[in-house]
């Protein structure tokens, strides 16, 4: 099949879209993205308002089928659709059989291939957590790649770090990409040798104490690398930099971790004080970031005695300081860590073109 019109954009359509990083990545790739589908009414804000020309829709795709597709989306969703990308939930995915879909407890599974029926896609995106490979020994991935494949898709499987692609930070995940025509090969590590540390992607960033911070405020200093020029690229002002305050004995704590460290530097009366092997983890200046959490107040700036405000796991994140982060902040930093990074996402994208 020939190449497609370099002048006619790809059209996506972004299944569990969250606040849209997947999609992020694929309209900077040039992919025309027709709509975002989640359940979580604050993340389609953020998609929404950084998304103004795609379509936000709530629904529960715990509950889709190929009937209430044609009820439901039919007239809301009436353009071919080129490419699915998505990211469903790998919490109680279970085997029954070949395939999956067959198990009804696998129901937001069971909606994307719904969507696939649907649309007959050119190209699928899945990503999950590395997990995925392994759970069940490996019948789920394998589950998976089968179910595309009877739908005429040659299936390619990887785990890619994102820190080998520009982004700021150590966080696997797995990635099934499906095409009818020529096989998908995964792009090469783009950062084989440099990769951009967490000092690189925050540090020109206000280094806010307690409760400071803002909304909205102004830079306070020039940008001081390629990273962070890239960041505050069409940003004139600074966005979600809001600072959590800490309780006085949790300051303590913190400030005894040293750039790096955990709680094996504490004392060892303090050292289980926190019942996870992630507790009182201070990002290392030095080296690109552990993977960005949805919020949970275990993580630490690798100088401030405090949580990284929702701006600074943002930036970890690859997404662009004129991305703005909305509804309430517990919320922001579950968006914000839940999301696919934009800029592995815009890699994959670019990569996938080269065989549509």
């Amino acid at each position: 099949m020939p190449a497609m019109n370099e002048d006619v954009a790809l059209r996506c359509l972004d299944l569990f879209c969250g606040a849209g990083g997947f999609s992020e990545g694929f309209k900077n790739a040039g992919y025309e993205i027709i709509a975002g589908i989640d359940n979580d009414e604050e993340a389609l804000l953020t998609y929404r308002k950084n998304h103004e020309h795609s379509k936000g829709i709530k629904y529960d795709l715990s509950n889709i089928n190929q009937s209430n597709i044609n009820k439901h989306f039919k007239s809301i969703i009436n353009e071919e659709i080129d490419v699915i990308i998505g990211g469903p939930p790998c919490q109680g995915l279970s085997v029954a059989g070949k395939r999956i879909a067959d198990d009804p407890r696998n129901k937001l599974y069971q909606a994307y291939l719904s969507f696939i029926e649907h649309y007959d896609p050119k190209a699928l995106v899945l990503e999950n957590v590395p997990a995925i490979k392994s759970l069940y020994d490996g019948k789920i991935a394998d589950a998976i790649s089968s179910d595309f494949s009877d739908y005429g898709y040659n299936v390619q499987i990887d785990t890619l770090t994102a820190s080998d692609y520009g982004v700021p930070q150590k966080r696997k995940r797995t990635f099934f990409i499906a095409t009818k025509n020529k096989k998908f090969s995964f792009p090469k590590s783009t950062t084989p040798d440099n990769p951009i540390t967490t000092y690189d992607a925050i540090s020109d960033l206000p280094l806010l104490q307690f409760s400071s911070g803002a909304n909205e405020m102004e830079y306070p200093r020039q940008p001081m690398n390629d990273y962070q020029k890239y960041m505050r690229n069409n940003s004139k002002k600074l966005y979600n930099h809001l600072a959590v305050n800490h309780r006085k004995r949790t300051k303590k704590i913190i400030s005894m971790v040293p750039d790096g460290g955990n709680y094996k530097d504490l004392p060892p009366d303090l050292q289980d004080t926190r019942k996870v092997n992630i507790a009182w983890t201070r990002m290392d200046s030095k080296e690109p970031c552990f993977t960005i959490d949805a919020g949970h107040n275990h993580h630490f700036h690798y100088k401030a005695n405090r949580v990284p405000t929702v701006r600074e796991s943002a930036r970890i994140q690859s997404f662009k300081d004129d991305f703005i982060f909305h509804g309430k902040k517990t919320s922001q930093f579950r968006q914000v860590g839940n999301a696919v990074p934009p800029l592995l996402s815009e890699i994959i994208a670019k990569k996938l073109k080269e065989v549509l």
